[in-house]
């Protein structure tokens, strides 16, 4: 989620989805995925997404739910997957890793007390992207016709990548990282039930009179994804000591303070790991028969928990056909 304290800096505004249409959004598919799969598991019976083996798919629910919001409104989005991480977000990873396993301890004693409120929460924080949810996320989408795009590394830095190349018109992301990395245009908050919020890089520039590199700079000494901030300096007051002394490593010198790997993590923001190697076709033709199957029967998920959904994407698809046609 990289540092929230970048909120204080960042340009937003709330923008009415229907100001979206017609527009590609390039969304980072673990945040979005990530984000369905603990809202679904949080508020529906385990028994409606756990296979008879105990495979459990509440991801494949979480999409079916999750798409129609967006095409719906004519934003058609294009679902970019990680590749490898960086060595300096493994220990980020790890963290993550040692809270979930702290969550499962507190969820077996929740099971154990009976507490039901307390027992739905915890399963919603001991989700993670397994390799089955991977997949069959991947081929859900595939057969709605949803484009995918396949990240050398991070996600997030190619889906900005693919705004800055002008190959998508936003980025769909609920992390304030977005902004380090440049992405034009990031489009908060799609998986809420209201409108998003538009994080403008350019217009953030401007009001804190940064360049791009002195903004990375600024988020380094605030924390990042890959690194924890410099305590004792908030998003201000970074800003104000970047304008001041120029760059990150005159306020080192300055302040007599260090961030490990500094210069490889403002690499990971300023020049990441991405391709050009990709292509897809905004015009959609989801197989939705075929999706219904795959969701209801292969992985046995009852379709009164889909049905509706499956139903909202097939009448989005018809009616911007319709209004092409017009």
């Amino acid at each position: 989620m990289g540092n929230a304290a970048l909120r204080q800096l960042a340009v937003i505004e709330d923008v009415p989805l229907s100001a979206l249409a017609g527009s590609v959004v390039a969304v980072d598919a673990h945040n979005w995925l990530y984000r369905y799969l603990t809202t679904t598991v949080r508020f529906t019976s385990a028994g409606a997404y756990t296979t008879a083996a105990g495979e459990e798919v509440a991801n494949l629910i979480g999409v079916v739910q999750g798409l129609p919001k967006l095409l719906e409104h004519d934003v058609t989005p294009v679902f970019v997957f990680d590749g490898g991480v960086s060595d300096l977000k493994e220990a980020e990873i790890a963290d993550r890793r040692d809270q979930r396993e702290r969550y499962e301890e507190q969820l077996e004693e929740a099971r154990e007390a009976g507490d039901a409120i307390e027992i739905s929460t915890l399963e919603s924080r001991t989700q993670r992207l397994t390799p089955l949810i991977q997949e069959t996320t991947r081929e859900l989408l595939r057969l709605l016709d949803v484009p995918i795009v396949e990240a050398p590394a991070e996600g997030e830095a190619q889906a900005a990548h693919m705004a800055r190349k002008g190959r998508v018109d936003y980025v769909g992301s609920e992390d304030y990282d977005a902004l380090l990395l440049g992405a034009p245009r990031t489009l908060r908050q799609l998986t809420s039930s209201g409108d998003p919020e538009l994080m403008d890089f350019e217009a953030t520039l401007s009001r804190h009179d940064l360049t791009w590199e002195q903004l990375v700079d600024v988020g380094i000494l605030c924390g990042t994804d890959f690194n924890e901030g410099v305590p004792g300096i908030g998003p201000k007051t970074a800003v104000e000591l970047v304008r001041e002394h120029g760059d990150l490593w005159a306020v080192f010198e300055a302040r007599d303070v260090y961030v490990e790997h500094a210069d490889l993590i403002r690499e990971l923001f300023l020049n990441p790991t991405v391709t050009d190697d990709y292509d897809f076709e905004t015009a959609l033709s989801p197989d939705v028969d075929a999706a219904r199957v795959y969701v209801c029967e292969e992985w046995e998920v009852p379709e009164s928990e889909v049905e509706r959904g499956f139903e909202r994407i097939e009448e989005s698809v018809a009616q911007t056909g319709l209004d092409d046609w017009l």
